[in-house]
C-alpha cells in the first residue's frame, strides 16, 4: 500500500490533515476489496491450429542429388522437396502434404536405384579384376613354359 510522507495530527481547529483521508481510503480498500466496475467482462478466445508436422524430405533429397543423382531423380526430388517446403510455408497442408509424397516416391526409386548400380559396379570390378588376375596367372603360366 502507498503512504505518504505526510504527518498525522490534527491541527488547532481540529481539522484532520490528507495523510488520514489516505490512511482510511486504503483501509475501505484493504476491507472491501477493489471496486467493481459494471462493464460486462469481455473474453478474447485465439485459437491456434494445431501445427501439421508434413515432413518436406528436403534433406534425404539433397543428399540424393549430390550422391546417388540416378537419372536426375535426386535433383526432381529436391525440387519436389522445395515445393512441399513453400506449401507448408504458405499454409496449404494438402499441396505439401502432396509434393512431399511425390518427393518420397522420387527418394525411394532414386535410392534403390542408385544402390542397385553401386551392387552392380562392386560386382563387375571384382569380377573383373579376378579376370584380369586369371589372365595374368595364364600368360605368366604360358611365358615360363618357352
Amino acid at each position: 500500500m502507498n503512504r505518504t510522507s505526510q504527518p498525522f495530527f490534527t491541527g488547532a481547529h481540529g481539522a484532520v490533515t490528507p495523510a488520514y483521508e489516505v490512511l482510511k481510503e486504503e483501509h475501505e480498500v484493504a476491507v472491501l476489496g477493489a471496486p467493481q466496475s459494471q462493464a460486462p467482462v469481455t473474453t478474447t478466445v485465439i485459437n491456434i491450429r494445431s501445427e501439421t508436422a508434413v515432413p518436406d524430405h528436403i534433406v534425404w533429397s539433397l543428399f540424393n542429388t549430390i550422391f546417388m543423382n540416378c537419372c536426375c531423380l535426386g535433383f526432381v526430388a529436391f525440387a519436389y522437396s522445395v515445393k512441399s517446403r513453400d506449401r507448408k510455408m504458405v499454409g496449404d497442408i494438402t499441396g505439401a502434404q502432396s509434393y512431399a509424397s511425390t518427393a518420397k516416391c522420387l527418394n525411394i526409386c532414386a535410392l534403390v536405384l542408385g544402390l542397385l548400380l553401386i551392387i552392380i559396379l562392386i560386382i563387375i570390378v571384382s569380377t573383373g579384376s579376378l579376370m584380369i588376375l586369371q589372365a595374368l596367372s595364364e600368360l605368366i603360366q604360358n611365358h615360363g613354359g618357352h
